[in-house]
């Protein structure tokens, strides 16, 4: 009886035991999944780079008379209040609310220019215009003067 449980024990013991082997073979299934993602597959071989063609499309913008760098914004205006524009403005104030484009322009009427209310209809922005001349020169003058009070003057010329 003592030779039959010594037995059993034996038995039991070895039974339970987990091999070596299968302990090999996880730590190599292992090894070999953390190499894999460790090197990028056909990463030895450099591959070409693709370029697009290159299409040649127009500018948008159109320059009017740059010669003397006066930088020019051209836009298509319509006249709101004034008495006209010609070729090219000093804009003193652009407002997307009229009432504010005419207060700006009472103030500058005050101040004795012939201020005027144009709009931009693409960008639905009011401009006012403090002062309105035939050449860029003069303009160009004018804004100069007009950016001791209103930093941010530009010159329009209208694209009618």
């Amino acid at each position: 009886m003592v030779l039959c449980a010594g037995l059993c024990a034996a038995m039991a013991f070895t039974g339970c035991k987990s091999s070596e082997s299968a302990y090999k073979k996880a730590y190599e299934k292992a090894k070999a999944q953390e190499t894999a993602q460790q090197t990028p597959p056909a990463a030895t071989q450099p591959q070409a780079n693709v370029v697009a063609p290159l299409v040649e499309k127009p500018a948008d913008a159109n320059v009017v008379d740059n010669v003397d760098n006066v930088q020019v914004r051209e836009e298509k205006v319509s006249l709101v209040n004034g008495s006209g524009l010609k070729a090219f403005s000093v804009v003193v104030g652009s407002f997307s609310l009229k009432t504010n484009a005419d207060g700006l322009q009472q103030k500058l009427r005050d101040a004795g220019y012939d201020a005027q209310v144009v709009k931009n209809d693409a960008r639905n922005m009011y401009r006012v215009v403090a002062t309105t001349f035939d050449n860029k020169a003069d303009a160009a003058a004018s804004r100069n003067e007009f950016r001791a009070q209103y930093p941010d003057a530009w010159l329009l010329y209208n694209a009618q």
